[in-house]
């Protein structure tokens, strides 16, 4: 579903991912993990194309998209390609980043009806099937400002379903929540897994890696530097760098009083 080969990004002189190959199955859980600054946000902003890399190619589909190499030249595709190419990926970030002027629905409607040139009428009914679904159907009319933290993320993921996305993916979309909300974002995260999407997870819950992930990827400066199974990645790292992760994690979780890992 998403393959990144030999992906390099700089933000002027700063090298921000490193010779980056990453390969993601459809129907796959995929969690990033790693500390801050070490490059699964910005991998996450260029599979969108919210950042343009410098070399090497990202493939949707099994098709190389936004810019690449065929046959020696170059290939960039138009505006309108990059649009249904971007349309297939759903995204959800750390800020909820819902339109403050529309309600809930409207929220959930506007990128179907413009983007997807859905009938106004179906995705109404399509918004009020996905507010069902992450538990919120009798908040349509409701304006962000009056939910919670968490209620929000979860409109946010209703609104990037509604597009239709063949794979999503999800920016440490608890990180900014209290932690009495994070459960309910979760919850609506194990649904889609179960379900079958394919889904690509920066997270700092490590329970929830855990739990739902198929395979787990840990990165540090702007490399992959090791991959695996949780059970195997959580129990038997075998590379020092993630080894002296998991156990700064562990120790803080001890100091906070939550789960370890």
């Amino acid at each position: 579903m998403i393959r990144l080969d030999h992906i390099n990004k700089y933000f002027g002189h700063h090298h921000v991912l490193k010779d980056l190959s990453l390969t993601v199955d459809e129907g796959e859980v995929v969690c990033v993990i790693g500390p801050s600054g070490s490059g699964k946000s910005t991998m996450l902003r260029c599979i969108n194309k919210m950042e343009d890399i410098a070399d090497g190619t990202i493939s949707i589909e099994g098709r190389p998209v936004y810019r690449h190499q065929r046959n020696g030249k170059t290939v960039v595709d138009s505006e309108k390609q990059i649009e249904a190419i971007r349309a297939k990926v759903g995204m959800v970030f750390q800020s909820f980043n819902l339109f403050p002027h529309l309600s809930v629905e409207k929220n959930i409607t506007v990128g179907p009806v413009h983007v997807l040139n859905l009938p106004a009428a179906q995705a109404k009914q399509d918004a009020h099937a996905l507010l069902e679904r992450v538990g919120l159907a009798h908040k349509a009319d409701a304006y962000p400002h009056e939910l919670s933290g968490g209620q929000q993320q979860r409109v946010a993921i209703a609104r990037a379903l509604a597009m239709r996305p063949k794979v999503m993916l999800f920016d440490e979309v608890t990180s900014a929540l209290d932690p009495e909300l994070v459960g309910e974002v979760l919850q609506v995260m194990r649904s889609l897994a179960a379900d079958g999407m394919t889904m690509i997870v920066v997270t700092h819950e490590m329970g929830f890696a855990r739990e739902v992930a198929d395979r787990v990827v840990f990165m540090a400066d702007g490399r992959i530097v090791e991959e695996g199974a949780p059970s195997a990645l959580f129990q038997s790292p075998t590379q020092e760098r993630t080894q002296n992760f998991l156990r700064s994690v562990m120790v803080r979780n001890r100091e906070l009083g939550t789960a370890v890992i």
